[in-house]
């Protein structure tokens, strides 16, 4: 699995923390993601999960220290692919319930106060995990296409940015501009979306 890293952008309800493996005695309370896989524990990501009610500040740092309340419980989430190009970590959502784990580049969206909620990010697999908390969105970059989270849940996908590979250039006053190949010219072509909709923009 490549090195993991924490983002903290969003204030969250929650603390948690990369295990280095799978405690000898596991937690009462265990979930793994997705919930049907072959072979889940190879590799896997465990982390610990500990839901609390206070809202940690999007300035706290990994791990966080924090007064623990509600019962933590252990994660393990299955790896994507063992590639340099395939993030791992943790991020913030905006839902501050939530928490984006990245195994291999598979993202799960688990929510800390009921474990059994949890979505997968169709992107197999996310590239690159981008937060705009001006705009209260959580991207994600696939080789085609940017989906974005909101609060509410999915807030928009856009339509195929590149044939193989995307990178962002700038996010400012609600628009993000990247670039995109294009496999007719071979070439980098640039795009702008607006962050509100997804939709594209002139550039």
């Amino acid at each position: 699995m490549t090195a993991t890293m924490f983002d903290g952008s969003f204030a969250h309800r929650w603390i948690a923390e990369i295990l280095p493996s799978r405690p000898m005695i596991l937690p009462p309370r265990h979930y793994t993601y997705p919930a049907v896989a072959e072979e889940v524990e190879k590799g896997a990501m465990e982390v610990l999960i500990r839901p609390e009610t206070g809202l940690a500040g999007s300035t706290a740092q990994y791990p966080m220290d924090a007064p623990i309340a509600p019962v933590p419980f252990l994660a393990t989430c299955a790896l994507g692919f063992r590639d340099a190009a395939a993030p791992s970590g943790l991020w913030s959502m905006p839902d501050p319930d939530w928490i984006c784990a990245v195994s291999g580049g598979y993202a799960y969206l688990i929510n800390a106060t009921c474990p059994e909620q949890f979505t997968m990010i169709a992107y197999r697999p996310v590239l690159e995990i981008v937060p705009v908390v001006e705009q209260g969105l959580l991207l994600f970059v696939g080789h085609h296409a940017i989906l974005a989270w909101g609060r509410n849940g999915e807030a928009w996908q856009s339509d195929r940015l590149s044939w193989e590979g995307i990178a962002i250039r700038e996010i400012e006053d609600g628009v993000l501009r990247g670039t995109g190949w294009d496999m007719m010219t071979d070439k980098d072509v640039p795009f702008a979306l607006d962050l509100h909709t997804g939709g594209r923009i002139a550039v």
